[in-house]
């Protein structure tokens, strides 16, 4: 029995609907928004084993951004990495700076950790660099690669908490060391806290 126009019409806009519910919304520029917070341990995209990949600011890191400067991303087997195959380094050929924007709801705390080492390959031996969010410092940290090597990086975990004030929160890194050795970071992770303080 053919379909009637009005029953036509209503089984275009449940389509629609559905896809509509399928399609990622996109926020302003065309990126996708925001969802959970993603690959901590940067292992997308894929750097070349033994050796790294340098981005520059705009270029993705999977979820995350490269906000300004340079980063190294360092592929499996280059060095240790805290977590999985790849780490990445906050100086490239310089100072650089990541982001990464996911939902969260607001009033609620979360915890932030990481792992943190330094490039054990030359400059001076103290690195810097700050957590921020939403743009704000953070946390400051620092750590000091003497005696460190590519095989024994002797990463340190690091946390803090922040109240989530909206809807979509923004996570960064910036190394604060100028040169071409860094920071290091890696298996960053961010978890609602249900049972502890800010």
């Amino acid at each position: 029995m053919p379909l009637s126009r009005t029953r036509i019409a209503a089984v275009a806009l449940l389509a629609a609907t559905a896809t509509a519910l399928t399609v990622p919304a996109q926020a302003a520029g065309g990126q996708r928004a925001a969802s959970r917070f993603d690959d901590g341990s940067f292992e997308t995209p894929k750097a070349p084993a033994n050796a790294f990949s340098t981005l520059s600011a705009g270029q993705a890191l999977g979820p995350w951004r490269v906000t300004a400067g340079t980063v190294d991303l360092i592929g499996a087997g280059f060095w240790q990495a805290a977590e999985g195959d790849q780490s990445l380094d906050l100086n490239g050929n310089n100072s650089g700076s990541i982001a990464q924007t996911f939902a969260t709801v607001p009033g609620t705390t979360y915890t932030v950790t990481y792992a943190l080492a330094g490039n054990p390959a030359g400059g001076p031996a103290v690195r810097t660099g700050v957590a921020r969010i939403d743009g704000q410092d953070f946390q400051a940290f620092t750590f000091d690669v003497t005696g460190k090597t590519s095989a024994a990086m002797g990463y340190v975990g690091r946390q803090f908490t922040f109240v989530a004030q909206n809807s979509t929160t923004t996570l960064g890194f910036t190394s604060t060391v100028a040169g071409a050795y860094g920071p290091v970071i890696d298996d960053v992770q961010v978890k609602e806290c249900k049972a502890c303080c800010s």
